[in-house]
């Protein structure tokens, strides 16, 4: 299946509200709309210089799903590996002030709070579905 070579690597930023609807995307598309589709890399490692996930971005094409307008895993993805095949960005979503609110506990998780994570696991699965047709 080609879709495994596929990645999606999302916000790392435990600081904001946007991180976490970020994470949660993409676990939804993960686990729920594109199971067993997806590869994830980890930000953190990516950045760190871990070698299988830089090589797996320099070869498959890769989405970022930041939580703000710093981007921070669409410029490191460019910065270490390829173009990016897709970005998002949650505050285009929300909204920049609410995607920089406080963080949120998934405890604590509202059904709006639900509705932005479905809006953006959306958002990535039609990217990932362009790239898909391509291959």
């Amino acid at each position: 299946m080609l879709g495994n070579r596929i990645g999606v690597i999302s916000c790392s930023g435990e600081e904001c509200l946007g991180g976490t609807i970020s994470r949660l995307a993409v676990r939804k598309m993960m686990e729920e709309l594109k199971p067993g589709m997806v590869s994830t890399l980890c930000l953190p490692l990516f950045i760190a210089g871990d070698g299988g996930e830089r090589e797996f971005a320099e070869k498959y094409p890769t989405i970022a799903v930041d939580g703000c307008s710093k981007c921070c895993a669409k410029r490191a993805i460019e910065k270490y590996s390829s173009a990016v095949a897709g970005s998002i960005d949650v505050a285009e979503i929300i909204g920049e002030a609410k995607a920089l609110e406080k963080p949120l506990s998934t405890r604590y998780i509202t059904d709006l709070h639900m509705e932005y994570v479905n809006q953006t696991a959306a958002k990535t699965c039609e990217i990932f579905d362009e790239i898909l047709a391509k291959q």
